[in-house]
Protein backbone atom coordinates (compact mmCIF):
# COMPACT_ATOMS: atom_id res chain seq x y z
CA UNK A 1 0.00 0.00 0.00
CA UNK A 2 2.79 2.44 0.91
CA UNK A 3 4.56 1.56 -2.34
CA UNK A 4 1.41 2.35 -4.33
CA UNK A 5 0.98 5.68 -2.57
CA UNK A 6 4.48 6.78 -3.55
CA UNK A 7 3.55 6.64 -7.25
CA UNK A 8 1.97 9.75 -8.67
CA UNK A 9 1.35 11.44 -11.99
CA UNK A 10 3.20 14.56 -13.05
CA UNK A 11 2.02 16.58 -16.05
CA UNK A 12 4.51 18.45 -18.26
CA UNK A 13 2.53 20.63 -20.66
CA UNK A 14 0.61 21.18 -22.76
CA UNK A 15 2.03 24.58 -21.75
CA UNK A 16 5.44 24.57 -20.08
CA UNK A 17 8.32 27.09 -19.91
CA UNK A 18 10.67 24.56 -21.55
CA UNK A 19 8.34 23.95 -24.49
CA UNK A 20 8.03 26.59 -27.18
CA UNK A 21 4.87 24.87 -28.47
CA UNK A 22 1.97 22.90 -27.05
CA UNK A 23 2.58 19.25 -26.21
CA UNK A 24 1.61 17.04 -23.31
CA UNK A 25 3.79 14.57 -21.43
CA UNK A 26 2.26 12.67 -18.54
CA UNK A 27 4.92 11.20 -16.27
CA UNK A 28 4.26 8.41 -13.81
CA UNK A 29 6.82 8.83 -11.05
CA UNK A 30 7.93 6.77 -8.10
CA UNK A 31 9.55 9.29 -5.80
CA UNK A 32 12.02 11.10 -8.08
CA UNK A 33 12.19 8.31 -10.67
CA UNK A 34 10.09 8.19 -13.84
CA UNK A 35 8.45 4.79 -14.27
CA UNK A 36 6.31 5.56 -17.33
CA UNK A 37 5.64 8.37 -19.78
CA UNK A 38 2.66 9.08 -22.02
CA UNK A 39 3.29 11.40 -24.98
CA UNK A 40 0.29 13.17 -26.52
CA UNK A 41 0.69 15.13 -29.72
CA UNK A 42 -1.40 17.30 -32.09
CA UNK A 43 -2.20 20.20 -29.77
CA UNK A 44 -1.11 22.52 -32.58
CA UNK A 45 -3.03 21.29 -35.63
CA UNK A 46 -2.96 23.73 -38.55
CA UNK A 47 -4.20 21.57 -41.39
CA UNK A 48 -1.23 22.22 -43.67
CA UNK A 49 -1.71 19.05 -45.72
CA UNK A 50 -5.33 19.98 -46.44
CA UNK A 51 -4.46 23.61 -47.17
CA UNK A 52 -1.86 22.44 -49.68
CA UNK A 53 -4.62 20.85 -51.75
CA UNK A 54 -6.27 24.27 -52.16
CA UNK A 55 -3.11 25.94 -53.54
CA UNK A 56 -1.43 25.86 -56.91
CA UNK A 57 1.75 23.80 -57.15
CA UNK A 58 3.94 26.89 -57.21
CA UNK A 59 2.26 28.34 -54.09
CA UNK A 60 2.78 25.28 -51.89
CA UNK A 61 6.48 25.95 -51.07
CA UNK A 62 5.46 29.14 -49.25
CA UNK A 63 2.97 27.14 -47.18
CA UNK A 64 5.21 24.21 -46.25
CA UNK A 65 8.06 26.52 -45.23
CA UNK A 66 5.70 27.37 -42.33
CA UNK A 67 5.63 23.76 -41.12
CA UNK A 68 8.68 24.73 -39.07
CA UNK A 69 10.63 27.99 -39.11
CA UNK A 70 13.94 26.23 -38.42
CA UNK A 71 13.32 23.74 -41.25
CA UNK A 72 11.91 26.31 -43.68
CA UNK A 73 14.39 25.30 -46.38
CA UNK A 74 14.07 21.53 -45.86
CA UNK A 75 10.29 21.15 -46.20
CA UNK A 76 9.97 23.17 -49.45
CA UNK A 77 12.95 21.30 -50.88
CA UNK A 78 11.42 17.89 -50.12
CA UNK A 79 8.10 19.06 -51.61
CA UNK A 80 9.54 20.42 -54.87
CA UNK A 81 11.63 17.28 -55.31
CA UNK A 82 8.40 15.26 -55.12
CA UNK A 83 6.73 17.54 -57.69
CA UNK A 84 9.80 17.42 -59.93
CA UNK A 85 9.72 13.62 -59.78
CA UNK A 86 6.15 13.67 -61.10
CA UNK A 87 7.01 16.16 -63.85
CA UNK A 88 10.27 14.43 -64.78
CA UNK A 89 12.15 17.70 -64.31
CA UNK A 90 15.78 18.13 -63.31
CA UNK A 91 16.73 21.63 -62.16
CA UNK A 92 19.88 23.30 -63.55
CA UNK A 93 23.15 22.38 -61.85
CA UNK A 94 23.55 25.88 -60.42
CA UNK A 95 20.14 25.58 -58.74
CA UNK A 96 21.21 22.32 -57.08
CA UNK A 97 24.24 24.07 -55.58
CA UNK A 98 22.23 27.10 -54.44
CA UNK A 99 19.74 24.75 -52.75
CA UNK A 100 22.62 22.99 -50.97
CA UNK A 101 24.16 26.24 -49.75
CA UNK A 102 20.88 27.54 -48.32
CA UNK A 103 20.06 24.24 -46.62
CA UNK A 104 23.49 24.00 -45.00
CA UNK A 105 23.39 27.61 -43.80
CA UNK A 106 20.04 26.74 -42.25
CA UNK A 107 21.56 23.68 -40.56
CA UNK A 108 24.30 25.85 -39.03
CA UNK A 109 21.81 28.33 -37.60
CA UNK A 110 19.53 25.53 -36.37
CA UNK A 111 22.31 23.68 -34.56
CA UNK A 112 23.62 26.87 -32.95
CA UNK A 113 20.08 27.72 -31.87
CA UNK A 114 19.77 24.29 -30.23
CA UNK A 115 23.13 24.59 -28.46
CA UNK A 116 22.10 27.98 -27.09
CA UNK A 117 18.78 26.66 -25.81
CA UNK A 118 20.49 23.62 -24.28
CA UNK A 119 22.79 25.96 -22.34
CA UNK A 120 19.79 27.99 -21.19
CA UNK A 121 17.91 24.89 -20.02
CA UNK A 122 20.72 23.83 -17.68
CA UNK A 123 21.49 27.32 -16.38
CA UNK A 124 24.45 28.15 -18.66
CA UNK A 125 23.09 31.38 -20.08
CA UNK A 126 26.58 32.39 -21.24
CA UNK A 127 26.47 29.48 -23.72
CA UNK A 128 23.00 30.65 -24.74
CA UNK A 129 24.20 34.20 -25.47
CA UNK A 130 27.36 33.07 -27.25
CA UNK A 131 25.62 30.58 -29.52
CA UNK A 132 22.85 32.95 -30.51
CA UNK A 133 25.29 35.80 -31.13
CA UNK A 134 27.37 33.59 -33.45
CA UNK A 135 24.16 32.50 -35.21
CA UNK A 136 23.21 36.05 -36.20
CA UNK A 137 25.66 36.38 -39.14
CA UNK A 138 24.23 33.16 -40.62
CA UNK A 139 20.72 34.61 -40.55
CA UNK A 140 22.05 37.81 -42.08
CA UNK A 141 23.55 35.82 -44.96
CA UNK A 142 20.28 33.97 -45.54
CA UNK A 143 18.44 37.28 -45.57
CA UNK A 144 20.86 38.78 -48.08
CA UNK A 145 20.53 35.75 -50.38
CA UNK A 146 16.78 35.13 -50.15
CA UNK A 147 15.29 38.27 -48.60
CA UNK A 148 14.26 36.51 -45.38
CA UNK A 149 15.96 35.34 -42.20
CA UNK A 150 13.46 32.47 -42.01
CA UNK A 151 10.78 31.14 -44.37
CA UNK A 152 13.10 31.88 -47.26
CA UNK A 153 10.70 31.21 -50.14
CA UNK A 154 13.61 30.61 -52.50
CA UNK A 155 12.97 27.12 -53.83
CA UNK A 156 10.40 26.37 -56.52
CA UNK A 157 9.48 23.52 -58.85
CA UNK A 158 12.24 23.58 -61.46
CA UNK A 159 14.93 25.38 -59.48
CA UNK A 160 15.34 28.50 -57.32
CA UNK A 161 13.74 31.93 -57.34
CA UNK A 162 16.89 33.82 -56.38
CA UNK A 163 20.51 33.24 -57.37
CA UNK A 164 23.64 33.78 -55.29
CA UNK A 165 25.53 36.57 -57.10
CA UNK A 166 29.17 35.77 -57.82
CA UNK A 167 30.24 39.03 -56.15
CA UNK A 168 28.65 37.84 -52.90
CA UNK A 169 30.84 34.73 -52.60
CA UNK A 170 33.84 36.49 -50.96
CA UNK A 171 31.57 37.92 -48.27
CA UNK A 172 30.01 34.53 -47.51
CA UNK A 173 33.45 32.94 -47.27
CA UNK A 174 34.68 35.68 -44.89
CA UNK A 175 31.64 35.21 -42.68
CA UNK A 176 32.14 31.45 -42.67
CA UNK A 177 35.72 31.92 -41.47
CA UNK A 178 34.47 33.96 -38.50
CA UNK A 179 31.61 31.58 -37.76
CA UNK A 180 34.04 28.64 -37.79
CA UNK A 181 36.41 30.35 -35.34
CA UNK A 182 33.60 31.23 -32.94
CA UNK A 183 32.09 27.76 -33.18
CA UNK A 184 35.50 26.19 -32.46
CA UNK A 185 35.76 28.28 -29.29
CA UNK A 186 32.22 27.35 -28.28
CA UNK A 187 32.83 23.65 -28.99
CA UNK A 188 36.02 23.58 -26.92
CA UNK A 189 34.23 25.34 -24.05
CA UNK A 190 31.45 22.75 -24.11
CA UNK A 191 33.67 19.69 -24.55
CA UNK A 192 36.16 20.75 -21.84
CA UNK A 193 33.67 21.82 -19.17
CA UNK A 194 33.58 19.24 -16.32
CA UNK A 195 30.20 20.50 -15.11
CA UNK A 196 28.62 19.91 -18.52
CA UNK A 197 30.17 16.42 -18.59
CA UNK A 198 28.69 15.65 -15.19
CA UNK A 199 25.30 17.13 -16.12
CA UNK A 200 24.84 15.65 -19.59
CA UNK A 201 26.78 12.38 -19.79
CA UNK A 202 24.72 9.30 -19.03
CA UNK A 203 21.51 11.38 -19.08
CA UNK A 204 18.60 10.48 -21.37
CA UNK A 205 20.34 7.51 -22.95
CA UNK A 206 18.71 6.17 -26.12
CA UNK A 207 20.47 2.94 -27.01
CA UNK A 208 21.20 2.02 -30.60
CA UNK A 209 18.68 -0.82 -30.42
CA UNK A 210 15.95 1.47 -29.09
CA UNK A 211 16.83 4.10 -31.67
CA UNK A 212 16.35 1.55 -34.45
CA UNK A 213 13.17 0.28 -32.81
CA UNK A 214 11.64 3.76 -32.73
CA UNK A 215 12.98 4.58 -36.21
CA UNK A 216 14.57 7.81 -35.01
CA UNK A 217 16.39 10.00 -37.46
CA UNK A 218 18.80 12.93 -37.68
CA UNK A 219 21.10 13.88 -34.78
CA UNK A 220 18.87 11.84 -32.45
CA UNK A 221 19.82 8.71 -34.41
CA UNK A 222 23.43 9.68 -35.01
CA UNK A 223 23.87 10.45 -31.31
CA UNK A 224 22.98 6.80 -30.66
CA UNK A 225 25.52 5.39 -33.08
CA UNK A 226 23.09 5.05 -36.00
CA UNK A 227 25.09 6.65 -38.81
CA UNK A 228 22.25 7.45 -41.23
CA UNK A 229 21.99 10.61 -43.32
CA UNK A 230 19.88 11.11 -46.45
CA UNK A 231 22.46 13.49 -47.90
CA UNK A 232 24.87 10.56 -48.16
CA UNK A 233 22.54 7.54 -48.34
CA UNK A 234 20.25 8.89 -51.09
CA UNK A 235 21.96 12.07 -52.35
CA UNK A 236 19.97 14.99 -53.71
CA UNK A 237 20.79 18.60 -54.65
CA UNK A 238 24.62 18.79 -54.92
CA UNK A 239 25.56 16.62 -51.93
CA UNK A 240 26.95 13.81 -54.05
CA UNK A 241 29.56 16.20 -55.46
CA UNK A 242 30.86 17.38 -52.07
CA UNK A 243 33.44 15.92 -49.69
CA UNK A 244 32.05 15.57 -46.17
CA UNK A 245 31.41 12.93 -43.53
CA UNK A 246 28.50 11.75 -41.38
CA UNK A 247 29.05 12.54 -37.70
CA UNK A 248 27.92 9.98 -35.13
CA UNK A 249 28.53 9.20 -31.46
CA UNK A 250 27.85 5.83 -29.81
CA UNK A 251 26.83 6.89 -26.28
CA UNK A 252 23.21 7.88 -26.98
CA UNK A 253 23.02 10.42 -24.14
CA UNK A 254 22.30 14.16 -24.19
CA UNK A 255 26.04 14.95 -24.35
CA UNK A 256 26.42 12.80 -27.47
CA UNK A 257 23.59 14.66 -29.19
CA UNK A 258 25.30 17.96 -28.37
CA UNK A 259 28.61 16.72 -29.77
CA UNK A 260 26.93 15.53 -32.98
CA UNK A 261 25.32 18.92 -33.60
CA UNK A 262 28.47 20.88 -32.87
CA UNK A 263 30.64 18.72 -35.13
CA UNK A 264 27.99 18.72 -37.85
CA UNK A 265 28.20 22.50 -37.89
CA UNK A 266 31.81 22.25 -39.07
CA UNK A 267 30.79 19.78 -41.79
CA UNK A 268 28.12 22.22 -42.97
CA UNK A 269 30.67 25.04 -43.11
CA UNK A 270 32.93 22.76 -45.16
CA UNK A 271 30.10 21.94 -47.57
CA UNK A 272 29.10 25.58 -48.09
CA UNK A 273 32.73 26.48 -48.89
CA UNK A 274 33.00 23.68 -51.45
CA UNK A 275 29.65 24.52 -53.02
CA UNK A 276 30.65 28.16 -53.40
CA UNK A 277 33.99 27.23 -54.97
CA UNK A 278 32.34 24.80 -57.41
CA UNK A 279 29.21 26.87 -58.13
CA UNK A 280 28.61 26.26 -61.85
CA UNK A 281 27.58 28.93 -64.33
CA UNK A 282 24.12 29.05 -65.85
CA UNK A 283 20.48 29.64 -64.88
CA UNK A 284 18.94 28.70 -61.55
CA UNK A 285 15.55 27.53 -62.88
CA UNK A 286 13.81 25.89 -65.81
CA UNK A 287 10.24 26.62 -66.79
CA UNK A 288 7.70 24.01 -65.67
CA UNK A 289 4.37 24.63 -67.39
CA UNK A 290 2.38 21.80 -65.83
CA UNK A 291 2.52 18.86 -63.46
CA UNK A 292 1.17 15.72 -65.18
CA UNK A 293 -0.86 13.03 -63.43
CA UNK A 294 1.24 10.88 -61.14
CA UNK A 295 2.76 10.68 -57.70
CA UNK A 296 6.16 11.47 -56.27
CA UNK A 297 8.04 11.36 -53.00
CA UNK A 298 10.76 13.80 -52.04
CA UNK A 299 12.90 13.73 -48.94
CA UNK A 300 15.57 15.89 -47.39
CA UNK A 301 17.86 15.79 -44.37
CA UNK A 302 16.41 18.58 -42.23
CA UNK A 303 18.39 19.79 -39.18
CA UNK A 304 16.30 17.40 -37.03
CA UNK A 305 16.44 14.50 -39.48
CA UNK A 306 14.78 13.06 -42.56
CA UNK A 307 11.55 14.67 -43.76
CA UNK A 308 9.26 13.14 -46.41
CA UNK A 309 6.76 14.82 -48.71
CA UNK A 310 4.41 12.66 -50.78
CA UNK A 311 2.53 14.47 -53.57
CA UNK A 312 -0.13 13.17 -55.95
CA UNK A 313 -1.36 15.01 -59.04
CA UNK A 314 -4.37 14.43 -61.30
CA UNK A 315 -2.98 16.71 -64.01
CA UNK A 316 -4.60 19.84 -62.63
CA UNK A 317 -2.86 22.85 -61.14
CA UNK A 318 -3.15 21.71 -57.51
CA UNK A 319 -2.02 18.62 -55.58
CA UNK A 320 -4.89 16.23 -54.94
CA UNK A 321 -2.98 14.72 -52.00
CA UNK A 322 -0.03 15.97 -50.01
CA UNK A 323 1.34 13.95 -47.10
CA UNK A 324 4.14 15.20 -44.83
CA UNK A 325 6.19 13.24 -42.33
CA UNK A 326 8.53 15.43 -40.35
CA UNK A 327 11.42 14.01 -38.26
CA UNK A 328 9.92 14.97 -34.90
CA UNK A 329 7.02 12.62 -35.56
CA UNK A 330 9.37 9.65 -35.09
CA UNK A 331 11.84 11.26 -32.69
CA UNK A 332 9.33 12.36 -30.05
CA UNK A 333 8.00 8.85 -29.20
CA UNK A 334 11.56 7.72 -28.37
CA UNK A 335 11.07 9.45 -24.99
CA UNK A 336 9.33 6.21 -24.02
CA UNK A 337 12.78 4.61 -24.03
CA UNK A 338 15.07 7.48 -22.97
CA UNK A 339 13.03 8.93 -20.09
CA UNK A 340 11.87 5.86 -18.19
CA UNK A 341 14.17 5.26 -15.24
CA UNK A 342 15.46 8.84 -15.31
CA UNK A 343 15.20 11.45 -12.57
CA UNK A 344 12.45 14.04 -12.91
CA UNK A 345 15.13 16.75 -13.08
CA UNK A 346 16.56 15.14 -16.23
CA UNK A 347 13.32 14.54 -18.12
CA UNK A 348 12.76 18.02 -19.54
CA UNK A 349 16.41 18.11 -20.61
CA UNK A 350 15.97 14.76 -22.36
CA UNK A 351 12.81 16.03 -24.04
CA UNK A 352 14.71 19.04 -25.35
CA UNK A 353 17.70 16.95 -26.50
CA UNK A 354 15.91 15.70 -29.64
CA UNK A 355 15.19 19.33 -30.61
CA UNK A 356 11.48 18.56 -30.98
CA UNK A 357 9.22 20.59 -33.24
CA UNK A 358 5.78 19.82 -31.87
CA UNK A 359 3.84 21.56 -34.64
CA UNK A 360 5.57 19.11 -37.02
CA UNK A 361 3.70 16.27 -35.31
CA UNK A 362 0.22 17.56 -36.10
CA UNK A 363 -2.22 14.77 -36.90
CA UNK A 364 -5.98 14.44 -36.63
CA UNK A 365 -7.18 10.86 -36.98
CA UNK A 366 -8.27 7.96 -34.80
CA UNK A 367 -6.91 4.46 -35.50
CA UNK A 368 -7.89 1.05 -34.27
CA UNK A 369 -5.61 -1.79 -33.19
CA UNK A 370 -5.12 -2.91 -36.78
CA UNK A 371 -3.81 0.55 -37.76
CA UNK A 372 -6.76 1.28 -40.05
CA UNK A 373 -8.00 4.87 -40.00
CA UNK A 374 -11.60 4.75 -38.87
CA UNK A 375 -12.26 8.45 -38.27
CA UNK A 376 -10.80 11.10 -40.53
CA UNK A 377 -11.32 14.86 -40.35
CA UNK A 378 -14.75 14.80 -42.02
CA UNK A 379 -15.95 12.10 -39.62
CA UNK A 380 -14.66 13.97 -36.56
CA UNK A 381 -16.35 17.15 -37.83
CA UNK A 382 -19.64 15.25 -38.16
CA UNK A 383 -19.33 13.84 -34.64
CA UNK A 384 -18.62 17.32 -33.27
CA UNK A 385 -21.69 18.79 -34.93
CA UNK A 386 -23.86 15.91 -33.74
CA UNK A 387 -22.70 16.50 -30.16
CA UNK A 388 -23.54 20.20 -30.46
CA UNK A 389 -27.03 19.35 -31.70
CA UNK A 390 -27.48 16.81 -28.87
CA UNK A 391 -26.46 19.33 -26.21
CA UNK A 392 -28.82 21.90 -27.73
CA UNK A 393 -31.69 19.43 -27.50
CA UNK A 394 -30.81 18.42 -23.93
CA UNK A 395 -30.67 22.06 -22.83
CA UNK A 396 -33.88 22.94 -24.65
CA UNK A 397 -32.16 25.55 -26.80
CA UNK A 398 -33.94 26.00 -30.14
CA UNK A 399 -31.83 25.70 -33.26
CA UNK A 400 -30.89 29.08 -34.65
CA UNK A 401 -31.86 29.63 -38.27
CA UNK A 402 -30.01 31.86 -40.69
CA UNK A 403 -32.82 34.45 -40.86
CA UNK A 404 -32.75 34.75 -37.03
CA UNK A 405 -29.12 35.90 -36.94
Amino acid sequence: MKEALRKSVLAVGPFHPLQEEMEFFQLTVDGEKVTDIDVRISYNHRGIERLSETLQFDQVPYLVSRVCGICSASHPLAYVQAAEEIAGVRPPERALYVRTIINELERIHSHLLWVGLAGHFIGYDTVFMWAWKYREPVLDLLEEITGNRNNYGNVKVGGCREDIPDEMRPKILRELDQIEKKTEMLTKAVLDDPVLHARLKGVGVLTKADGIGYAVTGPTARGSGIAIDVRRDDPYAAYDDLDWKVISQPEGDVFAKAVVRLLETFESIKMVRQALERLPKGPVAVEVKEIPPGEGCGHAEAPRGETFHYVRSDGGNRPVRHKIRAPSYVNVPSFKASCIGADIADVTLTLAAVDPCYSCTERIAVVDGRHNVIRDYAELLRLSREKTARLRRDLGVPEMKLEDR
